[in-house]
């Protein structure tokens, strides 16, 4: 049986940040990966071919408009393989960067096999071969949650994994669950040319995020698209004398359905990999409990990315598999945090978040708190846009202290990305009066949030007042 300073299972993000880093610091690495590639979710079903995907129907849905604004006239039909082509371009691009060769060059044992546990140190693969591991990090992922929907075989239905094959586009499509894979995948396909409605248990899109910058996103997004709150797909119904098919809703409304996507969540891949061998109880959702260090019940074992249930986001899991090269190859007890973590739902106009709402930071702080709101509509960049939907809201406490950011506007992952530094360096709101932005940009906008700090705070001052009496008198 060959040993390992670590074995990790899942070649996702997260795995493929703890098996770079290890190997590079000397530890002997098995990378174990079910499927036949490395990449994980994030590249061949999630962040990468969205992206990909959400890029076409922008240029398409920006060839519409200037077209419409310019009296211009476009032809030709659509077509989802060709589209769906493109996405596969990318996935082989970066597939590239991820080849099993790379981390074999770096020392890493690759196997892509099946892998459950045995014991507490031991894993068997698919081919039974059994290999050992000092310590152990699980970064398996998660997969779709298909929900139960009766007579859903009535129906072609969809997710993220499967999206991406489709060649036709189907005439009316409805999206169960209105989270960010929902709300991103259904605008693109709006932009292509089907009629889709979302349909989520929530009373309104982006019901945890800053309540005022998902209803301005929400607004946005309801001009090409439609949305039911506070129901539920329950069946389809198929009238066999039409020929047509209908969602049926849990408030008794029938919407017709040619396909159905699936975004109603995610589950974590745990269920195969026998885990109670190892001394590990997964929680009632597969997922696995973790310290603030990322080890599991049993001390030598680490958990990182969409199977420990906390941020499913590619750059948490990368974050996270940072913290256990340090934890499981050296022997620290370093923490994660999360205070420092944004993230992002990539419609347009896309949504930011960083740290609290207004209600979190009030229901923590009380009153001790500050906001500053900047609008698109006072940013000359925005003005010459034409763009109206930008906003910008950004919570302090009363020294300055960034407590949370958020924003809505046409690429706002970029103009917003400087608070993020700022929150992690510990510098206060008003530090962004003293940076010079070329003129127009669109990140002048914080510089204007951290202007209302200053007038505000100098309209009170004691020192203006003498500065004011001194200008009259003397000047």
């Amino acid at each position: 049986m060959k040993t390992y300073d670590l074995i990790i299972i899942g070649g996702g993000s997260g795995g493929l940040t703890a098996a770079s880093g290890a190997a590079q610091f000397g530890a002997s690495v098995a990378l174990v990966e079910k499927k036949n590639n490395l990449g994980g979710d994030c590249l061949h079903a999630g962040c990468v071919p969205s992206k990909a995907f959400i890029t076409v129907g922008k240029e398409i849905h920006q060839a519409r408009k200037a077209a419409e604004q310019h009296n211009l006239q476009l032809t030709g039909d659509i077509s989802l393989a060709q589209v769906n082509r493109r996405v596969h371009d990318a996935i082989d691009d970066i597939q590239e960067m991820d080849d099993v060769s790379r981390f074999e060059e770096m020392g890493v044992d690759v196997y892509l096999k099946e892998a459950v546990f045995t014991g507490p140190h031991t894993v068997q693969l698919g081919d039974g071969e059994e290999i050992e591991g000092k310590r152990i990090v699980i970064a398996t992922g998660s997969k779709a949650v298909i929900p139960p929907i009766d007579n859903i075989e009535v129906l072609p239905y969809f997710t993220n994994e499967t999206i991406f094959d489709a060649e036709e586009l189907p005439g009316h499509i409805v999206c169960v669950g209105g989270g960010p894979v929902g709300v991103e995948l259904a605008q693109v396909l709006a932009r292509l040319g089907a009629k889709v409605t979302i349909v989520d248990n929530a009373p309104r899109l982006f019901p945890n995020e800053e309540e005022e910058i998902g209803r301005r996103v929400q607004r946005a997004l309801l001009e090409e698209l439609n949305f039911v709150p506070n129901a539920r797909v329950e069946a389809i119904e198929e009238d066999k004398a039409s020929g047509l098919a209908y969602a049926v809703l849990s408030n008794g409304e029938k919407i017709k359905a040619d396909a159905l996507l699936i975004a109603a969540g995610r589950r974590p891949n745990t269920g195969s990999l026998q885990l109670g061998k190892a001394g590990i109880d997964p929680a009632k959702d597969g997922s696995i409990p973790v310290k603030p260090t990322l080890q599991t019940k049993a001390p030598h074992i680490y958990a990182v990315g969409d199977v420990t249930g906390e941020y499913a986001f590619t750059h948490a899991a990368g974050l996270e598999g940072q913290i256990v090269v340090t934890n499981a190859v050296f022997g620290l007890r370093r923490k994660v945090s999360y205070s420092t973590l944004p993230w992002v739902f990539y419609t347009e106009p896309e949504l930011f978040r960083l740290g609290l709402t207004e209600q979190q930071a009030r229901e923590k702080h009380g009153d001790s708190i500050n906001v500053y709101k900047v609008n698109g509509g006072d940013v000359d960049r925005f003005i010459a846009e034409r763009d109206k939907t930008p906003l910008v809201k950004i919570i302090t406490d009363k020294r300055g202290k960034i407590l949370g950011a958020h924003a809505a506007g046409k690429n706002a992952s970029d103009w917003m990305h400087e608070v993020v530094a700022a929150k992690a360096w510990k510098k206060p709101l008003r530090s962004f009066s003293s940076i010079v932005y070329p003129y127009p940009s669109r990140g002048e906008i914080l510089k204007k949030a951290a202007d209302i700090y200053w007038r505000e705070k100098l309209f009170d001052s004691s020192v203006t007042k003498l500065l004011k009496k001194y200008v009259q008198t003397f000047r």
